[in-house]
């Protein structure tokens, strides 16, 4: 089944040298918090996370506002919990074939998957030409073409920059949401 959605790849920048500067013990309590404020924040925003790979995530939104929105309030948070370490981000939307039921194949995964690869530090990367209405308090800053692995000549990039605003934590409200009305 091909289902529109909004992929979000997720990596915390630098954990190899964290865990070999500061130990396996300290890397464990680093990336403990970051997949606690994963969850809270993908909660808040109706955002699910598919899967954890290893110091990052794979995200799947239905609406692109609530990934977006996910990024840039996770980004925010893990400042200080995540301490010398930042998130870095890359999002793609698009069709994408839901396999066996829990996986998603398809060219905005494999996208959003090399964008944050391509992505330094504290950058949040989307392919201008599927940039749909942004949230309020975030903008999207041209960060130029891209070549990306397995993708046919250079991709228009934008990187998106601000802080989203606060969301009703009730998410009760959440199965009325575009697929499940």
């Amino acid at each position: 089944m091909r289902v529109p959605r909004t992929f979000v790849f997720v990596d915390l920048s630098g954990f190899t040298n964290y865990t070999a500067a500061f130990g396996d013990d300290a890397a464990g309590r680093l990336l403990s918090a970051f997949r606690t404020i994963t969850r809270s924040v993908a909660s808040e925003r109706g955002v699910r996370i598919a899967k954890w790979l290893g110091d990052g995530c794979m995200c799947v939104a239905v609406q692109q506002r609530d990934a977006i929105a996910f990024v840039q309030d996770l980004e925010q948070r893990a400042k200080d919990v995540c301490n010398p370490l930042t998130v870095r981000a890359g999002i793609a939307t698009g069709h994408a074939l839901l396999f066996e039921g829990d996986d998603y194949i398809g060219s905005a995964v494999n996208m959003a998957a090399r964008l944050c690869d391509h992505a330094r530090q504290v950058e949040v990367l989307i392919p201008a030409m599927q940039l749909e209405r942004l949230p309020e308090g975030v903008t999207a800053k041209p960060f130029g073409e891209v070549e990306l692995r397995g993708f046919p000549g250079p991709i228009s990039v934008v990187e998106l920059i601000g802080v989203p605003e606060p969301v009703d934590a009730d998410t009760g409200d959440l199965w009325t949401r575009t697929p499940f009305i």
